[in-house]
């Protein structure tokens, strides 16, 4: 499946390179609910698939996501117990348009960040844990 490729021209705000790593399975849970998906489609364009690709990151890319303009980002408001999530539309390794996800309330590290797309990536596009990919976030 070739959804949810980018064919337009964004402005690139920055580069962030990582490695692919399993997650926790808790992306799934949180990408279905009605409250969060309903957003992300309005914000973003597309439904999102039910779970995020977890990308490890250096400290030298932490400081330069810590430098993004918190108005760069579009929130998702969280509903009871979950927490917002704040989000910047990004592309993983020049094709698969997707976004990048801050929830507020997680258990991940700064060094972990997570994508989230229209399609299961690693099935789809044949990424696997230890793969080396790059985000152009715009």
């Amino acid at each position: 499946m070739k959804a949810n490729v980018s064919n337009n021209l964004s402005v690139i705000i920055m580069e962030i390179k990582g490695i692919v790593v399993s997650g926790q399975g808790k992306g799934a849970y949180f990408m279905s609910r009605s409250f969060y998906k309903d957003q992300f489609e309005k914000k973003l364009n597309f439904t999102p698939f039910p779970g995020t690709l977890n990308i490890k990151i250096s400290e030298s890319e932490i400081r330069k996501i810590q430098q993004i303009k918190k108005d760069k980002m579009k929130k998702i408001e969280g509903e009871g117990n979950f927490g917002d999530v704040l989000l910047i539309k990004a592309v993983l390794n020049n094709y698969i348009r997707g976004a990048v996800v801050f929830p507020k309330k997680t258990t991940h590290g700064e060094n972990i960040i997570e994508f989230i797309t229209s399609i299961k990536v690693k099935e789809s596009h044949g990424i696997e844990d230890g793969h080396k990919v790059k985000l152009n976030l715009d």
